[in-house]
């Protein structure tokens, strides 16, 4: 269950890198990228023609579960990324909080403090080794730290339906419980099946 829990927290600091985000800082960033990273975009947000920030947000909101807001994070930051591991160079696989403080400012002014984060925020999903670290550092770095959360699941909500909705959804339970109510009156009929015939 803690693992679940872990997971969902990860997501939703990642979630929070994408909503604090200005359109233009995330329009900048897809912008910046070349080709091949521009069609691995469109393929992860199916998009049909151009990638808008509209169908990146939308992408967002509805893939946050599925691995596509991962896709996009990678994607979009993997040019910091890959500067922050060169930066790091023999640190990169476990830096301490040290190391990413002195490599972030030029990382910053090279790539924006909205690539940063988001960058931060996918190593933590990606389980790697100095997520714990990472995790401090958007909470209470004064570089890069988030501004306080508002109370968000990253699971999206179920749309808010109409009184017809409602009437499906109580139709729908109803079934279910009939469904149920049988197949234990089916159960309870084989139990006592098998019973009389161990009797005989």
């Amino acid at each position: 269950m803690n693992q679940v829990k872990n997971r969902l927290q990860s997501l939703g600091l990642l979630d929070r890198t994408f909503a604090v985000a200005t359109d233009e800082e995330l329009t900048s960033l897809i912008d910046s990228l070349d080709e091949e990273h521009l069609d691995a975009l469109a393929d992860l947000i199916e998009a049909d023609d151009t990638v808008d920030i509209a169908a990146v947000r939308s992408a967002l909101a509805s893939g946050r579960l599925d691995g596509t807001m991962e896709g996009v994070a990678m994607v979009l930051t993997d040019a910091c990324l890959a500067d922050c591991i060169e930066q790091l160079g023999d640190n990169a696989d476990h830096p301490s909080s040290e190391d990413l403080r002195e490599v972030l400012p030029g990382l910053i002014e090279r790539h924006g403090l909205a690539a940063n984060r988001i960058m931060l925020a996918s190593t933590v999903a990606g389980e790697a080794p100095a997520a714990a670290i990472i995790r401090d550092l958007l909470k209470n770095d004064e570089l890069v730290a988030l501004p306080p959360a508002e109370s968000k699941s990253v699971i999206p909500a179920p749309p808010s339906g109409d009184e017809r909705d409602e009437a499906e959804r109580e139709a729908l339970r109803e079934r279910r419980r009939e469904a149920k109510a049988r197949k234990q009156a089916e159960a309870k009929a084989r139990r006592e099946q098998a019973a009389r015939a161990k009797r005989r």
